[in-house]
């Protein structure tokens, strides 16, 4: 059993307590609340584990939206990057799970940054890449890191499958086949899985199609790599026209149409914008973006997209949207609660609350702010990182 005592508690569901108490078992957070002068609350008991966070933020573990860690791994070149498989333009059968390395360096980096958990897939090469898959951020075996797999189905529009297939004389070389080929796609996807409902014989069944079930069901949502306007709302047309539910990824240019966003009703999950316009299409992205979208309705998400910017500049990122007009807040929210709801994991992270995993940064300033150093992360209740400056008596028995 753990207690955090005497911290500062951002629950990131509505409570704030300028001190309070997190009580941990089983890897979950049994209960929390204030700290009064004079007001009792549980003792720990005997041989429960206490953190004395007296003057320091404590708050829920980040949450990074999308991006490639362990897919594309660092210093290891093409042996170590498995993000897109740029042979076929349409891959809906590949697994994110089986090509996630969590000894990538990049997943050290992220629990150091206070981020517990990071949605992770495939690139944008392909019109339909495969599948996402969420997971924690400390561990060697990512089927003990996984939370949810399939996540999200990846598709992609824009430059990136048009740069890729052209080169090889192929197509997609247009928007206009990127659309069709989705289409398509998606045309004997809804076939295979009207089959399916109709009571499908267990000999018909194909390893292609069988991907796209959880889609059609909205058990998962599209991931649309989409960058300019004209993107997003050809994605948006199309997960219409299907009926289907979709994440926004990147939305460079969102601000410029963010009524069209909202009218959606689909969520963004906006960036890298801590990196340079190295494409045409990302001309127009600015840190403004989320707040403007975010000030229009729209439920935002910010991502570094890792490894296209470092994985712990996320609450970075953050910080220099609300220098770009988002509510203080909302960034806070925007890579913890957000992100989680868009990844449908909120049950389980994204905010402190009984009952959910005991995923915990604590800080000793905004993680917003550049000098903001990260003291301890805790994840499922285990003590997986902490400064050395957060050393004992910081961290001690109670016997």
């Amino acid at each position: 059993m753990l207690y955090i005592i005497g911290g500062k508690i951002l629950t990131m569901a509505g409570e704030i307590w300028e001190k309070g108490y997190i009580c941990i078992e089983n890897g979950k957070i049994r209960e929390l609340g204030p700290m009064k002068d004079g007001a009792p609350f549980p003792l720990p008991e005997d041989g429960a584990e206490v953190i004395n966070a007296l003057g320091l933020l404590v708050m829920p573990g980040l949450i990074e939206a999308h991006c490639h860690m362990g897919i594309t791994e660092e210093k290891k070149g093409m042996e170590g990057d498995d993000c897109n498989e740029t042979v076929d333009p349409v891959t809906p059968y590949l697994r994110a799970i089986d090509a996630i390395n969590p000894m990538d360096a990049a997943f050290d980096d992220a629990v150091r940054a206070g981020i517990t958990s990071a949605m992770i897939g495939p690139g944008s090469a392909n019109v339909v890449g495969g599948t996402f898959a969420f997971v924690k951020t400390c561990g060697r075996c990512i089927d003990d890191l996984t939370v949810c797999a399939p996540a999200a189905m990846k598709i992609a529009f824009g430059e990136n499958p048009k740069v890729n297939y052209s080169g090889q004389g192929k197509s997609p070389a247009t928007r206009m086949a990127i659309a069709a080929m989705l289409r398509e796609e998606l045309f004997k996807a809804r076939r295979y899985y009207d089959k399916k409902c109709a009571g499908m014989k267990r000999e018909e069944e194909d390893f292609r199609y069988e991907c796209w079930i959880p889609v059609f069901e909205k058990k998962i949502p599209l991931k649309a790599h989409v960058h300019r306007a004209d993107d997003i709302q050809t994605a948006i047309r199309i997960a219409k026209e299907f009926g289907l539910d979709m994440t926004l990824d990147h939305c460079s240019e969102g601000h410029l149409i963010a009524e069209q966003v909202k009218k959606s009703g689909f969520p963004a999950i906006i960036g890298p914008d801590l990196s340079c316009r190295s494409k045409i299409e990302v001309q127009n992205m600015a840190f403004k973006t989320i707040g403007v979208l975010n000030q229009a309705g729209v439920k935002t998400a910010i991502t570094t997209d890792h490894p296209v910017s470092q994985i712990q500049t996320l609450p970075i990122c953050a910080g220099l949207a609300v220098k770009s007009g988002l509510e203080e807040m909302e960034a806070l929210k925007a890579i913890t609660i957000y992100p989680a709801q868009i990844c449908r994991t909120d049950h389980r992270v994204g905010s402190l609350e009984a009952g959910k995993d005991a995923d915990i940064a604590i800080f000793d300033d905004l993680p917003l702010k550049v000098s903001s150093k990260t003291m301890c992360t805790i994840i499922d209740g285990q003590i997986v990182y902490s400064d050395k400056s957060f050393s004992l008596p910081a961290c001690e028995k109670n016997v």
